[in-house]
């Protein structure tokens, strides 16, 4: 019994200090999470489960200063590990030693920790870095957008680089906490719920935290002056708006949008099920750039989103990756009709319950306005490619394939559909063959074919997304249907249109 009781401590002790049997077993970990459209982006050997981050930020000079501290666990015996980031880093600690470290390519990171790390083992990953965001450009772009009176980080599928270290893919999740110093009188906007902001010789610091595992690319920031709103929306979920100071003409249309927050989003609860977090918002600083995006729990929107009037639907396209793209996330850059494709839905549900055209008209008229030889049908939305990830296909024909699943297999199981995926994968990360096999599970129906015809076929399919016993609209040779008419416009076209400059990155 002492014998095995001696054994059994000594197994502890190697446990403890895990250390495997041969220096050799250690390896570098991959420089990239593996993904077909970036494959330098993220980083393998590691799986990250939160970041903390504190900055110093002068809006003046757009000079920041921070320290982020990563909690990390090793999947292989790493040598070395890598992280994504473009600033100037000045020192890293690995489990309290300092670290060696490098960069290569655009923005690698390469870690040599005094200590490998053995799998299975936690690590404490702390980086501090100086620098000016926006004179840092990679692939020819920086994704941090300087203000008048600030900055904003924003951007996909990436923006963490420009402010703080991280395992840059949608497929290593993790919760947040950000804390920002700024001069008095500036204000900083992050995710989630605002956890203190307190002043001192002429700085103010906002602590912000996100616990709902989160991706890289949807954590954001805002340092400016603005106009901040609070409230609960009728379910009792707390709502934090904010809109520069600055807006201009856009403003009353932007607060006429985006006050919805609350009202909107417990409209979408009753198709996508409880809302998955803590809290909801938006923030429109005073940006040049065009696009909206579905940073998590805190939308971030562009003034021209609203230049042509009040706009709730690119607000309802925004609440609905809360769900589809936020909670569940992609597990790889291509499976982006998961997020697009239905928001682009949501968009459709909302025109039905405005009385503005129903999902089948939006559909129909999708589906007629592209003739057969359209470079519209080219686009593969269940596998765009990394040049075609934003087309307008990936929205447009997307949420016509949805239609299409719709009347395949009834409204019944399709608002099953619809509400259960989120809640089967919350907090996660799936695939297009992930949700096909669910939608087959729940319709008791083979969906092979529609999801061939409507996602991964590059040409326009025979017939429109027609419900079953319904005439269905056939290719015609210039407008979609055989007596080249389209089908009257549905009302709500315009405005569902006016969001397709949500990710016309300023590259």
């Amino acid at each position: 019994m002492r014998k095995r009781l001696i054994v059994s401590a000594a197994s502890a002790l190697s446990l403890f200090l895990a250390v495997p049997a041969s220096a050799t077993d250690f390896q570098p970990g991959a420089a990239g999470a593996g993904d077909s459209y970036y494959p330098t982006y993220g980083n393998g050997g590691y799986r990250v489960s939160h970041y903390d981050i504190r900055l110093k930020y002068q809006p003046a000079t757009d000079e920041l200063e921070g320290t982020t501290t990563i909690l990390a666990t090793a999947t292989e015996n790493l040598s070395r590990f890598n992280l994504d980031f473009a600033l100037n880093v000045q020192e890293v600690r690995v489990n309290g030693r300092p670290a060696t470290f490098a960069t290569s390519g655009e923005q690698e990171l390469e870690i040599t920790p005094a200590r490998p790390l053995a799998k299975g083992s936690q690590a404490t990953v702390v980086v501090r870095y100086k620098g000016v965001p926006s004179t840092v450009k990679k692939y020819g772009f920086t994704a941090w957008l300087r203000t008048p009176d600030g900055a904003v980080a924003a951007g996909e599928p990436e923006s963490a680089w420009w402010w703080f270290p991280s395992n840059d893919h949608p497929s290593d999740k993790a919760t947040f906490d950000v804390s920002v110093q700024v001069p008095d009188g500036n204000q900083v906007i992050s995710n989630g719920i605002l956890t203190g902001a307190t002043s001192q010789a002429g700085w103010t610091r906002y602590s912000w935290r996100e616990n709902k595992p989160q991706a890289t690319y949807l954590a954001t920031l805002a340092v400016g002056k603005f106009d901040v709103t609070t409230d609960t929306t009728p379910s009792g979920l707390p709502v934090y708006n904010a809109y520069s100071k600055d807006l201009g003409e856009n403003a009353d249309a932007a607060r006429a949008s985006v006050e919805r927050t609350g009202e909107l989003v417990d409209w979408l609860s009753g198709y996508f099920g409880d809302y998955p977090f803590s809290s909801v918002g938006g923030y429109v600083p005073n940006v040049k750039t065009g696009f909206a995006l579905e940073t998590q729990t805190r939308v971030f929107y562009s003034p021209r989103q609203f230049a042509r009037g009040t706009n709730t639907s690119v607000v309802v396209h925004e609440l609905a990756h809360q769900w589809y793209g936020d909670s569940v996330s992609v597990s790889h850059w291509s499976d982006i009709w998961l997020n697009e494709g239905f928001a682009r839905y949501a968009q459709f549900l909302w025109s039905e319950h405005e009385n503005e055209g129903t999902a089948q008209e939006l559909a129909d008229y999708v589906y007629a306005s592209h003739p057969a030889d359209d470079a519209f049908w080219s686009v593969k939305p269940g596998d765009p490619g990394a040049a075609d990830q934003f087309s307008n296909a990936v929205y447009d024909r997307g949420a016509v394939a949805i239609q299409a699943l719709r009347n395949a297999v009834g409204d019944d199981a399709f608002f099953r559909i619809l509400k259960g995926w989120p809640a089967e994968h919350r907090y996660g990360n799936a695939t297009v063959q992930d949700f096909q096999a669910y939608a087959e599970k729940i319709s008791g129906k083979k969906l092979g074919d529609l999801f061939t015809t409507w996602l991964f076929t590059a040409a326009k399919p025979a017939t429109g997304p027609a419900p079953a016993g319904a005439a269905s609209l056939a290719p015609g040779a210039d407008a979609g249907r055989a007596d080249g008419q389209l089908p009257v416009e549905p009302k709500s076209w315009k405005k569902i249109q006016e969001t397709n400059s949500l990710h016309d990155a300023e590259h």
